[in-house]
């Protein structure tokens, strides 16, 4: 075992007899997602590196630790890419994050094979549980895996079930050609032109609109992309420095350390059906995936916000701002909550990783 993995394991058995929790932590870029962070910090920044990479498999396997950027810029190299287009937020972010997160960019809901969120370029992993084992799941190839897909059900775990060591994620072509064309429409009619392109095949990778202009982003072949540049219509603009920016949370919109964006109420993430209407919640809204993300800065109570998520098909989570009594995340089902409880029992059954960091019986 690596001295920087063999050390972490001790760390977590020695927490587990003493029932110390532990907050697990990389780059630390992300510690405002979820409920309040716990515990006492388990750093994985010394656990780095990229174990495997083959660009010819399609595949890359790094520790936790790994910078994010590192392992971005080796996949450029090659003209390859996260197809997920992981938000950083901040310099410093780390692949174990990326993956505890389960968040993903512009990217996510492009047409075509390469849509997907984190979970679905999950190959495989290795995770230290709460026993201070080293358990290995999944592979490096799409059809290795059989039962339940423990590697994948880590994505978006925020670090409940335990620390995510190593992961292999499946990695594809960056695009050809690319460009970005901005419409000035209402959200009805933005929504409206998103529902039109799914149905047709258009090279669409990304879609943002806010504040009464349509950002469309166009990924593939260049005959391609111009001839659907033709179709759409539009002005061209330059999407180099947009879509990082609306990936880490850069634009306007999204601060609250500016005079334009101060004072705009809390940040909520909705995720409802691309054909849903309209939020119709007051405060300022932001819409990606071609309708089916929809971003909302507002003083509304959250149970006005998560109702109107509920009846339009989603749920919605609290992202940044606002007082979290009531939860960052919309309450499970029953039945749900019993399964998450069943697996944080069989993982962590000490429960010291981030405990009520995803909910607060977790």
């Amino acid at each position: 075992m690596e001295a920087a993995l063999a050390r972490l394991v001790d760390r977590v058995r020695a927490a587990t007899a003493a029932r110390e929790p532990l907050r697990i932590r990389g780059g630390d870029t992300k510690s405002f997602y979820g409920n309040a962070v716990q515990g006492a910090p388990l750093d994985t920044r010394e656990f780095t590196g990229i174990v495997a990479y083959e660009p010819a498999e399609l595949y890359v396997t790094a520790r936790a630790g790994t910078p994010l950027a590192e392992i971005e810029a080796a996949l450029a190299a090659h003209e390859q890419c996260f197809a997920f287009e992981p938000p950083h937020f901040a310099a410093g972010a780390t692949i174990g994050g990326c993956v505890a997160a389960g968040l993903s960019g512009p990217r996510r809901a492009a047409a075509g094979p390469v849509a997907g969120a984190v979970r679905d370029h999950v190959l495989g992993a290795r995770l230290v549980d709460g026993r201070g084992r080293v358990l290995a799941f999944g592979g490096t190839v799409i059809k290795n895996v059989a039962g339940f897909d423990v590697a994948r059900a880590l994505a978006g775990s925020l670090g409940v079930l335990g620390l995510i060591s190593e992961v292999t994620l499946k990695v594809l072509p960056r695009p050809l050609y690319e460009c970005s064309l901005a419409l000035a429409c209402d959200v009805g009619a933005a929504l409206a032109l998103c529902h039109a392109w799914r149905g047709r095949p258009l090279p669409v990778s990304a879609t943002a609109w806010c504040d009464g202009t349509l950002v469309v982003r166009l990924s593939g072949a260049e005959a391609a992309v111009r001839a659907a540049q033709r179709e759409l219509g539009g002005e061209p603009c330059d999407g180099a420095p947009f879509w990082p920016a609306l990936r880490d949370h850069r634009l306007p919109f999204f601060r609250t350390d500016t005079a334009e964006g101060a004072g705009e109420g809390a940040s909520w993430r909705i995720a409802v059906p691309a054909t849903a209407d309209p939020l119709a919640l007051g405060g300022r809204e932001l819409i990606e995936w071609g309708g089916a993300l929809r971003w909302l800065r507002t003083d509304a109570a959250a149970a006005d916000v998560r109702a109107r998520a509920t009846a339009l098909g989603g749920h919605a989570t609290l992202f940044r701002g606002g007082p979290r009594s009531a939860g960052a995340f919309t309450p499970l089902a029953p039945a749900l909550a019993m399964l998450h409880r069943r697996l944080k029992v069989e993982f962590d059954p000490a429960g010291i990783f981030n405990p009520g960091r995803l909910y607060p019986e977790l």
